[in-house]
């Protein structure tokens, strides 16, 4: 059932909303997290590289279709907080117009650039093939992934965080189960752990759309719906499209650094990968709240409900602070345990890599947390060019502070490690003033034209 955030004690509706979405995002990353566990545990440190490899491909591709569908949702979720439930309609039927034509594009284009795009990556010969393989298959089940993204940001939108985990949670169960059997009894190898995401992306999406149907009325689209309206389309696009892009800057830094990363050799890419999955793991709560305050200003914009927005804000700042500061210690203390889940035994230099980035990045998760809270907030607020904006700044930093530090004054991989943080901070600056100026800029023009 759909869900108004425009009234009501805010940090309540936020909490309500957040904690299916931690669950939900913790078992999203078990979708690739699985495969890893799976592959460095049954295969070996050179598959585990491989899927390490083509993981920052993987990542760029979740974050422009997650950053399209909840740039394009953002519209739905304001005409819903603003009860202009028709025009909600039509917003619903051109975001997944724009959806399916950006699927297209995108699975063409990286069939068109992947051989450039791993000699870009320095990636040794011997991850060659079963990276690529792994990376088109994904590519061609990109439908899957976007359909997934598309139905649970229309659900976020309306308030409804509940109901795409149980699909994910259900769909992340069969993603183990056929990758076993893909990688174990087929003996597919790392092709095998791709088949497997895809399916299971495919099958979440499918419930989705069916629980859609049948439980919210007020999404089932008429033929009036589909009309083509350029002004209309092109003020989804001035969302959804500087969102996509600012997911995508982020994935561009990720590949970047992935790239200095491969020219270390497998231990080390193996290393980093293990690495980065806990923390994109431990991460969860705090980019479930980035999510919330997302979907809740979006809400009360829309409803010109602006010191709701600055309250759920503050509260959201303050137990997100709260979140890092659990992740970083349980990451500082248990760190070497959850890696040896990802690899076998006898590879000390993959474990030695994983707990240097570790160590290096735990004590900014602070400043991290910061930039899900203020970016999704200005997100909400239909101001896409801030977000754009400071995910650039995070790419010329991370970049500029890896190719540096690793390479220009030989720190080696320890420079890659702290390339992140630095990032996070100069991010968090930037987004904490852009907040506070574009808020209070729209304050005063309601108060003005309401004179």
């Amino acid at each position: 059932m759909e869900k108004s955030m425009t009234s009501g004690n805010s940090l309540k509706l936020l909490l309500t909303f957040m904690i299916p979405l931690i669950i939900g995002n913790i078992f999203q990353q078990m979708y690739s997290i699985s495969d890893i566990i799976i592959v460095g545990r049954t295969i070996g440190v050179n598959a585990l590289a491989s899927v390490g490899a083509a993981a920052p491909i993987f990542m760029l591709l979740v974050m422009v279709t997650m950053g399209l569908s909840n740039g394009l949702n953002v519209l739905t979720g304001q005409f819903f907080g603003a009860r202009d439930l028709d025009t909600m309609r039509r917003s619903v039927a051109m975001s997944l117009r724009i959806c399916v034509i950006a699927v297209l594009i995108l699975a063409v284009g990286m069939h068109i650039i992947i051989d450039p795009l791993l000699r870009l990556m320095n990636l040794p010969e011997i991850l060659y093939q079963d990276t690529r393989s792994y990376i088109l298959i994904v590519a061609e089940g990109l439908w899957a992934m976007m359909a997934y993204n598309f139905f649970s940001a229309v659900l976020r939108a309306l308030g409804d965080s509940k109901t795409p985990v149980y699909f994910l949670v259900f769909a992340t169960i069969i993603n183990v189960g056929l990758a076993l059997l893909f990688i174990l009894k087929f003996g597919l190898g790392v092709p095998g752990s791709a088949y497997a995401l895809v399916m299971a992306q495919g099958l979440s999406a499918f419930l989705c759309a069916i629980y859609m149907w049948k439980h919210f009325p007020i999404l089932r689209l008429k033929k009036s719906d589909w009309g083509w309206d350029t002004r209309f389309a092109i003020s989804h696009l001035k969302m959804g499209l500087p969102m996509a892009g600012q997911f995508s800057i982020l994935g561009v830094g990720i590949l970047l650094i992935q790239s200095i990363t491969n020219s270390f050799g497998p231990n080390t890419i193996a290393g980093f990968t293990a690495a980065i999955r806990v923390e994109q793991l431990a991460l969860q709560p705090m980019a479930s709240f980035g999510i919330a305050m997302a979907a809740f200003s979006a809400q009360n914009f829309g409803a010109k409900q602006f010191q709701r927005i600055r309250d759920a804000v503050k509260k959201c700042s303050l137990i997100a602070m709260a979140f890092a500061f659990c992740a970083g210690i349980l990451i500082f203390f248990f760190s070497e345990n959850i890696i040896g889940i990802f690899i076998e035994e006898g590879n000390p230099d993959v474990v030695k890599h994983a707990l240097l980035y570790l160590n290096c990045s735990v004590p900014f998760y602070f400043f991290l947390s910061q930039m899900f809270i203020y970016r999704s907030a200005v997100q909400g607020m239909g101001v896409g060019m801030v977000p754009l904006a400071s995910s650039l700044i995070e790419l010329s930093m991370r970049v500029g502070v890896a190719k540096f530090l690793a390479t220009d004054w030989g720190w080696g991989f320890r420079g890659v490690c702290y390339a992140s943080p630095v990032a996070w901070v100069a991010g968090s600056f930037f987004l904490f003033f852009a907040y506070h100026y574009f808020i209070r800029l729209f304050e005063r023009l309601y108060r003005k034209k309401n004179i």
